[in-house]
């Protein structure tokens, strides 16, 4: 995308201690949950995925803020399509339970914009 009023978002997600206290198969579930949601903001019209890093190595438990567990970095066209792609953690469900993904993952998107520095 190379229209100036697309937005650069970092979209930070954290697990937070309710995945770590489900059993296994509830676990299971909710990554298939988090794939889901990975996938619906790759789905987003418009929405052009740079690139992501998972951060599961080098930081180990819940991510309560910065360090995040992964990150994922988007051009996104405009400030509604950041929010559906945040809803996406209400929005989803977690197996045939009454749980949606928010309980056990948070997001925060850091919007910007691409820094260009042209050369001397």
């Amino acid at each position: 995308m190379s229209n100036r009023k697309t937005l650069r978002v970092l979209f930070c997600m954290g697990i937070n201690q309710n995945f770590f206290d489900a059993p296994r198969e509830e676990q299971l579930q909710v990554w298939a949950a988090f794939s889901a949601m990975w996938n619906g903001i790759h789905d987003l019209p418009g929405v052009k995925v740079l690139g992501n890093m998972d951060d599961d190595q080098g930081m180990v438990g819940p991510s309560d803020g910065y360090p995040w567990t992964t990150y994922l970095l988007a051009d996104v066209p405009d400030i509604e399509t950041v929010h559906d792609a945040c809803n996406l953690f209400r929005t989803t469900s977690v197996g045939q339970g009454p749980y949606k993904l928010w309980r056990y993952a948070k997001v925060e998107a850091r919007i910007g914009r691409e820094l260009v520095i042209q050369r001397a």
